[in-house]
């Protein structure tokens, strides 16, 4: 049996696995994932997120998407994390240090009456090298406006890494884009060794950005942390926004501040649990 918790940060869901004292076998972890996800003979989850003790930080971070496959990070993820050690008594700080695949991690709770109301998190600076994001070709400082065939179309896209590889679209309407075409031609693109994700952003104004995302791994969903840090650092490198601005997803809002001071991105979001709950995989797993 596999207890489990199963939360949401802004439609962006996940099962969270309590690791601390022991978790489960290191082979099964992505045939777990795989099973526990699936929405139709599983519990449903845009994937899973292991809590295990760390050597480097206050608490270690694994996440694996719904297919199975292992992710650097996650910027929902993270919040989801963080208020799950707070509410289960592991922590009282309300800055904390999570360890993940993309490094040092570090969300600030904010609380009051002892509950968790939103959590800041320090997304740390976005790599845009192309050799960092990683990206195929001549290595270049910036990765901006280059164009792709997909889909039968060229398209310009941004690239960079907040942890994790992304590429960012600007269009004039979101809504019309045909999202479950696009991103996954893109994620799966030769010029992206390791795949990546992809965001669909429209400018609404000073301000306000209005995205689409396709997740590497487990395609839309409604809520992307690291996806909305990557679509304002590329829409200031593309001079169509200020360093700050709310960024619109499906699921809800997130602040995002592109500090100029030290270079680092910093989201602020809602993170809820919806249930808890135990189930048995099958044998084969």
């Amino acid at each position: 049996m596999i207890k489990f918790t199963k939360m949401h940060g802004l439609g962006n869901d996940y099962l969270l696995v309590d690791g601390m004292k022991s978790a489960p076998p290191e082979e099964k972890l992505s045939a777990i994932a795989k099973a526990l996800s699936d929405r139709h003979f599983g519990v449903g989850a845009d994937g899973l997120i292991l809590i295990l003790p760390s050597r480097a930080a206050d608490f270690r971070m694994r996440m694996f998407n719904s297919d199975g496959s292992e992710a650097e990070m996650c910027g929902n993820g993270v919040r989801l994390f963080a208020k799950f050690v707070y509410d289960r008594g592991y922590t009282r700080e309300r800055d904390m240090e999570i360890e993940t695949l993309a490094g040092i991690i570090r969300p600030r709770l904010r609380v009051r009456s002892g509950r968790v109301t939103g959590i800041r998190v320090d997304m740390g600076a976005p790599r845009l090298r192309r050799s960092e994001i990683p990206m195929k070709g001549p290595d270049q400082e910036r990765v901006v406006g280059e164009r792709i065939r997909v889909s039968g179309r060229r398209h310009e896209i941004t690239a960079l890494s907040m942890g994790n590889p992304h590429c960012v679209l600007f269009v004039t309407d979101v809504e019309k884009v045909k999202v479950d075409e696009i991103g996954p031609a893109i994620e799966h693109h030769d010029l992206f060794p390791r795949r990546t994700n992809v965001e669909f952003a429209q400018i609404m104004g000073e301000g306000e950005i209005r995205m689409r995302v396709w997740e590497r791994g487990a395609g839309e969903t409604l809520a992307c942390g690291t996806g909305a840090s990557a679509v304002l650092v590329a829409a200031v490198l593309n001079e169509l926004s200020s360093r700050k601005a709310v960024v619109h997803l499906r699921g809800g809002d997130l602040k995002v501040h592109w500090n100029p001071e030290d270079d680092h991105v910093f989201i602020e979001g809602p993170a809820e649990e919806i249930c808890t709950g135990e189930t048995r995989l099958d044998e084969g797993i």
